[in-house]
């Protein structure tokens, strides 16, 4: 379970509320989430504890997922 020390801290980083941020900060977490399971391989266990964790965690409520936002339909596209 060491793995999941540096696995945990990404549920925790705030999503921006300004909708013109919500790409890069997408972007960084999905190079951030490739580049730990390529460097440090994390074990089986903790690689499914994590996915089940954002799994739960996107899908419990509308705007909790950390790789989408709050935005519903034209609100977001217009800025």
């Amino acid at each position: 379970m060491y793995c999941l020390q540096c696995l945990l801290p990404v549920l925790l980083i705030p999503k921006p509320t300004n909708p013109a941020l919500m790409e890069t900060h997408v972007m960084f977490i999905v190079l951030y989430l490739v580049g730990f399971f390529l460097e440090r391989k994390p074990c089986t266990i903790c690689s499914l504890v994590f996915l089940t964790a954002v799994s739960l965690i996107c899908y419990s409520g509308v705007g909790n997922c950390i790789f989408w936002g709050n935005c519903e339909g034209h609100l977001c596209e217009n800025g």
